[in-house]
């Protein structure tokens, strides 16, 4: 079921997301070479403590028999990891890495969900072409976030637009609805047809974020039962946004 937010919460859903938008820029300040993935996860965590919330990550539960809690406040995937690469303290970021950090923020029971890819130091033209586009891509599908628009809308433009500039999507994992549950009703994937899926309405809240893959769009799963790679080990990025339908253009929440 797909939930219409009321003024108040919409109203906790923007200071959820606040708080999601300051620790990412807290990221940003604090990401350089020689820094390991398990610091930039405490700072993560510490940051959102400063500001009344919690992870929603940490302790997460998948309910997939023998994978474990989630353990960490963040997930951070560096190079051909996808999504849900596990922090530790022997991952250390490297001058020419692209780093992609996938925070929820919890505060007051709503949640507020982003992820950026970061560039450290110099980058390849390769890979910063690749962020440029996988950012550019949630902008292409919100532009048909709007009332009366279907949620297909929003997929086939994130969708056409990656495969125009010669990427791939990832398939087996996709958007989602948001609220008072990190995950909710609707599924968004990043590809599909126009025209399909739900009607947009007003109050909708919407956590939309393309993963695109420098190659062919097919992953592996690590032994850790999280971490996402690509298959052919080629780069991969993370663009993500949670949103607010309106009656005119969409919100984005997790900016500041």
């Amino acid at each position: 079921m797909v939930t219409i937010k009321s003024k108040k919460e919409i109203e906790l859903m923007k200071e959820a997301g606040r708080v999601t938008a300051l620790t990412h820029k807290a990221l940003e300040e604090a990401i350089k070479p020689g820094i390991t993935t398990a610091e930039l996860d405490k700072i993560a965590e510490q940051t959102m403590k400063k500001y009344g919330a919690v992870s929603a990550e940490k302790g997460y539960d998948p309910g997939i028999r023998g994978v474990p809690p989630y353990p960490a406040s963040t997930c951070i995937s560096i190079n051909d990891e996808v999504i849900h690469g596990v922090p530790s303290k022997r991952r250390v970021v490297k001058d020419g890495d692209i780093v992609s950090i996938d925070l929820v923020a919890l505060k007051n029971g709503y949640n507020g969900d982003a992820a950026r890819t970061l560039m450290v130091g110099n980058v390849s033209k390769e890979a910063r072409r690749l962020v440029e586009v996988t950012r550019q891509a949630f902008f292409e599908g919100i532009k048909y976030a709007r009332k009366g628009n279907r949620l297909g809308d929003i997929s086939h433009a994130i969708g056409e637009y990656v495969k125009s500039q010669g990427y791939s999507v990832v398939r087996e994992f996709e958007g989602h609805g948001i609220g008072k549950d990190m995950h909710e009703e609707p599924g968004i994937p990043n590809y599909g047809k126009a025209g399909r899926g739900i009607r947009l309405e007003p109050g909708m809240t919407l956590a939309i974020e393309p993963m695109v893959i420098q190659g062919k769009p097919n992953i592996l799963e690590l032994d850790d039962g999280w971490t996402i790679v690509t298959e052919d080990g080629s780069l991969a990025a993370h663009y993500e946004n949670t949103i607010l339908i309106t009656e005119n253009a969409p919100e984005i929440l997790t900016i500041l």
